[in-house]
């Protein structure tokens, strides 16, 4: 009975690993785009729903960090960024995308990591139903650029007024 229990608890091990072996490249390959910013959160924050403000948005929360938005329609994109490939015409597209931003601390300053995952979901036909298919990545990295030009942009702004206002004092 002993060698019964050891022989499937090592073939349950063994094939444990097998089976992460088959998946491993999936998860490298499949990265979700994410970038740590250098400034706190709350500027980030600020600076994510400013860039995202033009889509339908769902679920914004500031608290835990999370904004998802609705369902948008893609065919047209799809099928033109498609129409040199081999692939064929889309009957229908759609996706969404979660932004998760993060407060952390690195060198005792406060910085931000803002992750972003798009959901891209493709019809055919109305025979096979909808299927999930793998982003190709402009879109989170557009997001994420945008957000970082938005940072910089309002800490220059900031850095401005601060003078502005020491110049405004000094000749007081």
């Amino acid at each position: 009975m002993t060698k019964i229990i050891l022989t499937l608890f090592l073939a349950f091990v063994f094939n444990g690993c097998a089976s992460y072996e088959k998946f491993r490249q999936v998860t490298e390959e499949y990265e979700i785009p994410s970038k740590v910013f250098n400034a706190d959160y709350n500027s980030t924050w600020a600076a994510i729903i400013k860039v995202v403000s033009k889509f339908d948005l769902e679920a914004p929360n500031q608290e835990a960090g999370f904004v998802k938005s609705r369902w948008i329609p893609n065919t047209l994109e799809l099928n033109f960024a498609n129409s040199f490939g081999e692939s064929s015409e889309v009957k229908s597209a759609r996706y969404k995308f979660i932004i998760n931003a993060v407060k952390g601390y690195r060198y005792g300053r406060e910085v931000t990591k803002v992750t972003i995952y798009k959901r891209q979901m493709v019809e055919q036909d109305f025979l096979q139903g909808w299927k999930e298919v793998a982003s190709d990545g402009t879109l989170e990295q557009r997001l994420l650029y945008r957000i970082g030009r938005k940072i910089t942009i309002d800490k220059k702004l900031r850095e401005i007024d601060k003078a502005r206002e020491q110049e405004q004092l000094e000749s007081f």
